[in-house]
């Protein structure tokens, strides 16, 4: 059962059964036809379908925003501005797709050689809530745009935004069964892995859902795409601007709650800055405000359930009892919701678990640390490697950090984000394979040789 679950009250809003299994085969069948001719579509008809989409979502932003605070949390300004980014995503992929997809001549002493970018077929997604529309649209736009159908299988705790996505898409003007919402069980999911007419899968999630999904598209030889949990280092050396890096830590922190893969959950910061960094952080961490999605003010709604809450509690309490000192916050708040207080930590020893897990909520843990040496051996010392933020004026600083960092993105000045333009993904446990970009759009395609000999 797909349960829409509001988090900020506790009520339950709706419950969707999982589809019967002959929906989910009329599915798969419908999708590798509607593959077919989405296939032999040219890529006018595919740009103007994005455009359409985008159209879509920027009109009805707030009903979509509304949704998305409704089922996970979200304050509705982010809600909001998470629904604009999934348009510009549809529009960078309808203005670059056409280049991107363009078949490259290849110089070869023995004759004629192309490189052709062609459509898989059908793409399994498996998405998850934390960013319930932009999870979708920054896979979805780059998969249409190529040439493929898609089958989403979404958290079982948005099954709202699922189905308003599904329906942008249909009023949009995609062909029947290009883009298709089901609820699936388990099992279902498994089956649909496994069958033939599925080309390529993507997943977006935990770590236990990455080794599954990546488990079973491996048996069936399935291209895959995963992007699993972080971690992230955002780090502070002295010629930083501090002012900069305190309001950048904040939000980098605490955005959507804490519950984003490239948080950033350690912040490292030298020790000669240490103390001035400390107490500016804290002040700032003081301010934010707690609570009601649907205010504007609100900056941290609640966590996405009463047990994601629980979790993490449990995790900080662990923390604490293996040498952490806790800083600020640390509880439950009390009232309906799932909400937890902005939590800070410092002090964790080595050994400590919280050192190398990921925590998904509203905990900062600070890091005193002595030099860059240190810097980057405790960045790299958990089995993530997604983001990474570095905060330094000094150009030599800069090129060690870049060298040495082990992570699939580094972000000098700046907060860790996704844009269309750019390469998003990690390595180690945070998954393999990349998303935007050129590079989320060939993770899609059959990249084709067309050799002529002389």
């Amino acid at each position: 059962m797909y349960r829409s679950f509001n988090p900020a009250t506790g009520e339950t809003i709706a419950e969707f059964p999982f589809a019967e299994d002959a929906a989910v085969e009329a599915a798969m069948a419908n999708g590798h036809r509607a593959a077919a001719r989405w296939r032999a579509a040219d890529l006018a008809e595919r740009r103007t379908a994005l455009t359409r989409l985008a159209d879509c979502l920027e009109r009805d932003a707030d009903t979509h925003a509304r949704l998305i605070a409704l089922e996970m949390g979200k304050p509705i300004a982010s809600a909001r501005a998470e629904v604009i980014k999934c348009a510009t995503n549809c529009r960078w992929y309808a203005d670059h797709g056409e280049a991107l997809l363009a078949p490259e001549a290849v110089p070869h002493p023995g004759g004629e050689a192309e490189v052709r970018h062609e459509p898989l077929g059908v793409v399994f997604a498996v998405m998850p809530w934390n960013f319930p529309y932009w999870q979708v649209v920054r896979f979805l736009a780059p998969a249409l745009m190529a040439g493929n159908a898609v089958i989403l299988k979404h958290a079982s705790s948005t099954p709202q935004c699922a189905a308003a996505l599904e329906a942008a898409g249909i009023e949009a003007g995609l062909p029947e069964h290009v883009f298709q919402n089901l609820y699936l069980d388990r099992a279902q999911l498994e089956r649909v892995i496994a069958d033939p007419r599925i080309a390529a899968v993507t997943l977006t999630g935990s770590e236990g859902a990455g080794m599954s999904v990546g488990a079973a598209s491996g048996r069936a030889l399935k291209p895959c795409v995963l992007e699993l949990g972080g971690s992230d280092p955002l780090i502070v050396m002295p010629s930083a601007d501090l002012g900069r890096a305190v309001a950048a830590a904040v939000t980098g922190r605490y955005q959507n709650s804490g519950q984003s893969c490239v948080c950033a959950k350690r912040i490292l910061v030298h020790r000669d800055i240490y103390p001035a960094f400390r107490q500016a952080f804290l002040a700032a961490v003081a301010k934010l405000r707690t609570g009601d999605p649907f205010d504007s003010a609100t900056d941290l709604g609640p966590l996405s359930s009463p047990q994601a809450r629980d979790e993490l509690a449990a995790q900080v309490a662990r923390a604490i009892d293996q040498g952490a000192s806790l800083l600020a916050g640390g509880s439950a708040m009390a009232g309906p919701g799932a909400y937890y207080e902005p939590t800070v930590l410092e002090g964790l020893p080595e050994g400590a678990e919280a050192r190398v897990e990921e925590m998904f909520g509203p905990v900062a843990l600070l890091f005193e640390v002595a030099d860059i040496d240190e810097a980057i051996r405790v960045a790299n010392e958990t089995p993530f490697g997604l983001g990474s933020s570095v905060w330094t004026e000094d150009g030599g600083e800069r090129r060690r950090f870049a060298d040495d960092l082990a992570c699939g993105m580094t972000f000098f000045n700046a907060n860790t984000v996704s844009d269309p333009a750019l390469p998003f993904g990690g390595i180690k446990r945070s998954g393999f394979g990349r998303e935007l970009g050129r590079w989320g759009m060939m993770a899609f395609v059959n990249v084709r040789l067309v050799f002529s000999a002389a």
